[in-house]
């Protein structure tokens, strides 16, 4: 630096500010709930549903299925634009990368973890924001349908009235942790 010029503030990566980092970084993570239920609609209930209907089957034995190629595979992707935005003047695609991945590992945990139970960071503990996302979820699974949004899910009334007249619960077969009526 010469004598009387201001110093330029550093960024992070070369063409990203700090401020610029932490934006991208939640944009890309609220961004990813109407993506996640539009790929969830349009991708896992059409084209792709043969992968994902496994998920949708009642299992008594806990391990992979083949619903767990879909985050294998977006995973994938990420790490690309991680190794694109580390090597290349694509700079911005590493806070993009760091938002869909703090949003993969909050769907894992909230889908995976609470819902499900195929991991288990929560133990037998009950949360009530995570007691109504298992709500929705749980009408998705009654219905195949709506919602497909996992942290922000838009349930139709109409569904929540009907599966309010069921005790049909489609995760019991699937869970490992035993569950008790209320």
């Amino acid at each position: 630096m010469q004598h009387g010029s201001t110093p330029r503030r550093r960024a992070i990566l070369r063409d990203v500010s700090w401020v610029g980092f932490v934006l991208i970084i939640v944009v890309a993570f609220v961004l990813m709930e109407p993506l996640t239920a539009a790929t969830h609609r349009w991708v896992m209930h059409g084209i792709g549903e043969w992968f994902h209907r496994s998920h949708h089957r009642s299992r008594r034995t806990p391990g992979w299925e083949r619903n767990d190629w879909y985050p294998v595979a977006f995973a994938s992707i990420v790490m690309f634009g991680l190794w694109l935005g580390f090597n290349t003047s694509l700079t911005a695609l590493v806070p993009l990368g760091i938002g869909i991945t703090l949003y993969g590992i909050a769907y894992a945990l909230v889908h995976d973890g609470y819902i499900h139970r195929r991991i288990d960071p929560f133990g037998t503990r009950r949360i009530d924001a995570l007691d109504r996302l298992a709500d929705a979820h749980r009408i998705h699974h009654l219905y195949n349908s709506a919602p497909y949004g996992m942290l922000v899910p838009i349930v139709p009334a109409e569904l929540r009235a009907r599966a309010a007249l069921t005790d049909r619960d489609p995760f019991l077969a699937r869970s490992s942790v035993p569950q008790t009526t209320v």
